[in-house]
Order: C-alpha cells, then structure tokens, then sequence
C-alpha cells in the first residue's frame, strides 16, 4: 500500500530523510529504527573534507529556519571508510547525498559511491555556490547542469535523484536539463535564499550574510515549483520543503511527487518521519486509497 518506485529505485514508503538533517545515519538510532523511513538521505559528502562555515550558522525566522552550514563533511575517502559501515544494513534504502567545490569533482566524488557495497542510490547536491572561476551557483545553467549529471551518470550505475535549487527562473528548464543528463529522479528543491538582520546591531543574523530557509514558510513556494515540473515533464519526482504533517504530505503526492523527504521539522521532534508514516498509511485508510501510487498526480487543476 505504501510502496512507490522512484525510476529504477524502489521505497518501502514514500517518506524520505532530507539531507543534512539527519547526520550520516547513527545519530537518528535512539529515536527510530533506520528502517522505518522510505529512505534515509545522508547529509552531503565532497571529495576533500570540509570544516564548514564559521558561526553564526543557523537562525530563526517566522515558520522557518535560515542556514549557512557549508556543507561540513569529513569528505569522500573518510566517509567510506568510517561512516559508511556504521549504517551499512540499517536502512531500508539508503541514498547518499554528494557534492563538488569544482564541476569535474561530481564525477569524482560519484565514482568513488559507486563502488561501495550498502549504497542504493545516489542525490546529487547542485546547489552549492562553489564554482570554478566564479560564484554563481551550479545550479542556475541548464547547460552546465546537463554536462554535470551526463558525466556522474558515465560513472555510476546507481539511481540517480538530482537535487535542483528554487534560486532560478524557470525551475522547468533547469529540471528538463537534469533528465537529459540522465537523472532518473528530480528532488524539489533546496533551500531558498534568505536574509535575517538584527536592526540595532546593524547586522546579518548569519555570519555569511544570506543563508537557506526552510520549514513551513516555504512549502507554498516549493509545491508550486514542483507542481510545474510534474505538469510538464511527468517524471519522478521527489517534495521537500516544509512538511510537518501527513496532509502535508498527501498535498505533495496529489501534486506530482511520488516521495518527499523531511528535514527541520526533524529539528522540533525526531519522530516526525515515522509519525508521518504512520500517518500517511491512516489517510490512505480513511480516504478508501488503495496505494499512495494512486494519489500521485491527481491534482485536479
């Protein structure tokens, strides 16, 4: 009943971890079995190690939370040979969420994944604003994001999910270009750019200035982006972005997705991903629903 396919993978349901919410795994076992979830998302790896941005790195604002994390990670080699085994068998699917500082470290980084037993899927994290010779962020080309994925995809074998950015003008394009390159997935979408200041001090509440928001304030804005997608491209798709509640869920399912994947309200209560389970399994009941694959897309718009 709770099943669903993702392209070529296959969830035991259709709640996802979101990365960088959950650690690498180990830190979420005195709440819940890691098999409970449809997938557990790893937070995001790189190729070099990586200390992250200095402090103030997380603010509060209205229904959401800014970050500016920066991505700390003990980097590829390390992870696979100390935290890879730690969660290796504990999940139901088990999907690894990867990074480059430069466009050719993608690859790099992906076949390095790709031979690690345990691993089921790859997410590729085309948000990062680290590019070579230049700050724009990766994923505002569609041109550069179609080379990126085709050359992660000449060196996997592995499902591929491609995280897009809400940061573009035309969310279409840039998922259309994402396919092509041979994503089997598209998951939408990061954070959205913000900015939280402290008036009387003059100053940004984060230390980089600008920083993602998540939480409730955003699902409006991300529901829409992946709603667009799903009505042009009809692909697979993945939701993130907000959800605290089971109908937030199905709201996400009867627009397009076929998972979602949640990370802050995590932050509030470490349950939610198997109270949403559950709760998605209750709605189904009540509503007469046989499979989630039948909500999917129904929207009627």
């Amino acid at each position: 009943m709770l099943s669903v396919s993702l392209g070529p993978l296959n969830l035991v349901n259709p709640v996802m971890t979101a990365s960088g919410t959950c650690g690498f795994g180990p830190e979420m076992e005195d709440y819940f079995d890691l098999a409970i979830p449809g997938a557990m998302v790893l937070k995001t790896i790189t190729y070099h190690p990586r200390i992250g941005n200095p402090p103030q790195r997380l603010a509060e604002t209205p229904a959401g939370l800014l970050n500016s994390i920066g991505l700390p990670n003990p980097g590829v080699l390390r992870f696979v040979a100390d935290y890879l085994p730690r969660i290796r068998g504990k999940t139901s699917c088990l999907v690894v969420n990867f990074a480059g500082e430069r466009k050719a470290e993608f690859s790099e980084v992906a076949a390095i994944l790709n031979d690690q037993e345990g691993i089921d899927a790859l997410e590729m994290n085309l948000s990062c604003p680290n590019v070579e010779g230049g700050r724009l962020p990766f994923c505002l080309e569609p041109g550069i994001i179609e080379r990126i994925v085709s050359s992660v995809r000449r060196v996997t074998r592995l499902p591929l999910l491609v995280k897009l950015s809400p940061n573009v003008s035309d969310i279409v394009t840039v998922a259309e270009a994402a396919l092509e390159g041979g994503g089997d997935a598209l998951t939408i979408a990061n954070t959205l750019l913000g900015m939280s200041v402290d008036w009387r001090r003059r100053e940004p509440r984060l230390n980089t200035g600008y920083g993602g928001l998540s939480g409730p304030a955003v699902m409006p804005v991300i529901l829409r982006l992946m709603h667009q997608v799903w009505e042009k491209l009809r692909c697979p798709l993945i939701g993130v972005g907000g959800i605290t509640t089971a109908d937030d869920v199905m709201d996400y399912l009867v627009c397009g997705a076929a998972a979602v994947q949640v990370g802050t309200a995590s932050f509030i209560d470490p349950l939610t991903v198997p109270h949403l389970v559950d709760g998605v399994r209750e709605r189904l009941a009540q509503e007469e629903i046989v499979a989630v694959k039948d909500c999917i897309g129904t929207l009627r718009f």
